[in-house]
C-alpha cells in the first residue's frame, strides 16, 4: 500500500474527481441495478500523482445492455460506441463517460482482441497494459490495486501487467505506448519490458501508420521525451517506425527550447527522418511543415532567410533545431526573426518591365530578394532594381 491509501481509507487525491455531479449521476445509474462502477486507468493514475484528470473511464460488473437500460432509466443518454467490446458511452450533463464491462481476452491477433465479459475486477486488471493503468477506485475513493501498480506509479516504474511479451503480442502498438508512457509518467523502465519491445519490434509492421503516428505525436509532446526516444533508438524501435531517424540531438533541442511549450512537429523535424510524413501518415499541413523545416535545415538558412521565408514560428523551430546541432544563436536572435518575418520586398515585377520580360523577371526578383535578405532588409529599392535588372539580363 502507498501512503496515498490505507486499506479501506479513502484517498483524498480522488475527492475532487468524485465530487463531479455528472460522474455521480452515472455511478448512481449503475448502482440502481445492484451493480458497481469503478473509476479506472488514467483518471485514477493522474489523480494520485497530482496531474490533471481530463477523462474519466468507468469499469463495471454490469453487462453492456444492462448499462444501456440503467442509463436510460436514470434519464441519461447511452451511446453504444463499442458495445461488442463492452463499452457504452454514457452522456451526463453533456459529457461522455466510457463505461466498460469487466473483460478477459479470449483471442488476439496482435491488433484486435476477442473478449468475454467477466464479473471479476482482478481478471479485468490482468488484461490491461501497464500496472500503473490497472488501478481502480470506488466511489468512496478507496483505491484497488490488483497487480501492484501503485508502488510502480509512485516510483515512476513502467511495467507491463504480467508477461511483457504476452501483453505485446496482444497488441503490438503497446510497444509504442510503452515508450509514450515512459516519456510522460516513467523514470524507470522495467528491463524485461525493454527487452520484450526490442525482441518484438517487427510486429509494428502490422500496425496501421495512422495509429503509429498518433502515438508518436503524443510521445513527442511530452515535457521531455529525449530519454524515451533514446531508448527507442537503442532497442531498434525507432528505426522500425522511422527509418533514418537520429535521436542524438533531441536532448540538446529540449534544452534549447528553454521552457517553450512542447511542440511535437519541431521535435519530429529534429529527428531528421527522411520520410516521416509517409511513415506516420501526417496530414497535408503537417507534412508541409516537415518538408519546409527539412529544406531549410538542409540549406543551412540564415536567421534572416528563415524568418523571411518561413515566418516567425517555423523559423524559431528551425533556429532551435540548428542550435541543437551545434550552431550558436546570436544575441537578440528572436527579435531578428520577428523582424525578418515582417519584412516585405520593396519592389515588384512591374518595376522591372519593360526592361525585363518572361523568365528574366523571375531571375531578377530572385536576385533582388537575395540581396534584400543579405542586407538585413535595409537595401534601398533603386539598388534592388539595379541588381534585378543586371541579373535578369544575364545569360541563364
Amino acid at each position: 500500500m502507498s501512503a496515498l491509501t490505507d486499506g479501506d481509507a479513502p484517498c483524498k487525491a480522488l475527492a475532487p474527481v468524485l465530487a463531479d455531479p455528472a460522474l455521480s449521476a452515472v455511478l448512481d445509474a449503475i448502482e440502481a441495478g445492484d451493480r458497481r462502477g469503478f473509476l479506472v486507468g488514467g483518471a485514477v493514475r493522474n489523480a494520485l500523482i497530482g496531474r490533471a484528470v481530463d477523462d474519466v473511464d468507468i469499469a463495471t460488473d454490469a453487462r453492456p445492455r444492462d448499462v444501456m437500460r440503467l442509463a436510460r432509466d436514470a434519464g441519461l443518454k447511452p451511446v453504444p460506441t463499442g458495445i461488442d467490446h463492452g463499452t457504452i458511452t454514457v452522456v451526463a450533463d453533456g459529457r461522455g463517460f466510457e463505461v466498460t464491462t469487466f473483460r478477459r481476452d479470449v483471442d488476439t491477433d496482435g491488433r484486435r482482441a476477442v473478449v468475454a465479459f467477466s464479473d471479476d475486477l482482478a481478471e479485468d486488471a490482468r488484461r490491461r497494459d501497464f500496472t500503473m493503468n490497472a488501478l481502480y477506485a470506488d466511489r468512496a475513493g478507496r483505491v484497488i490495486d490488483p497487480v501492484g501498480g501503485l508502488p510502480d506509479l509512485m516510483d515512476g516504474r513502467l511495467r507491463f501487467v504480467g508477461d511483457p511479451q504476452a501483453r505485446i503480442r496482444e497488441d503490438y502498438l503497446r510497444i509504442l505506448r510503452f515508450f509514450r508512457f515512459l516519456a510522460w509518467y516513467g523514470r524507470k523502465a522495467d528491463p524485461r519490458a525493454v527487452a520484450a519491445c526490442a525482441a518484438l519490434k517487427d510486429g509494428l509492421a502490422r500496425i496501421a501508420p495512422e495509429r503509429i503516428g498518433a502515438e508518436m505525436r503524443k510521445l513527442l509532446a511530452a515535457p521531455d521525451p529525449s530519454d524515451a526516444v533514446r531508448l527507442m533508438a537503442d532497442t531498434g524501435v525507432l528505426a522500425q517506425i522511422l527509418p533514418g531517424a537520429q535521436a542524438d540531438t533531441l536532448p540538446a533541442l529540449i534544452a534549447a527550447e528553454g521552457g517553450r511549450p512542447p511542440a511535437w512537429p519541431r521535435r519530429l523535424a529534429c529527428l531528421r527522418a527522411p520520410d516521416a510524413a509517409q511513415a506516420l501518415r501526417l496530414s497535408r499541413e503537417e507534412a508541409r511543415v516537415q518538408d519546409a523545416l527539412a529544406g531549410a535545415l538542409s540549406a543551412g538558412w540564415s536567421l534572416n532567410e528563415a524568418g523571411y521565408r518561413l515566418g516567425r514560428d517555423l523559423a524559431t523551430d528551425h533556429a532551435l533545431i540548428r542550435t541543437a546541432s551545434g550552431h550558436d544563436l546570436p544575441e537578440g536572435w528572436a527579435d531578428r526573426l520577428a523582424h525578418a518575418a515582417q519584412a516585405r520586398l520593396p519592389i515588384a515585377a512591374k518595376d522591372l518591365i519593360p526592361d525585363l520580360q518572361g523568365h528574366q523577371i523571375g531571375r531578377g526578383l530572385k536576385a533582388a530578394e537575395a540581396m534584400w535578405i543579405a542586407g538585413d532588409f535595409a537595401v534601398p529599392a533603386p539598388a534592388l532594381i539595379d541588381a534585378a535588372l543586371l541579373a535578369g539580363k544575364a545569360a541563364p
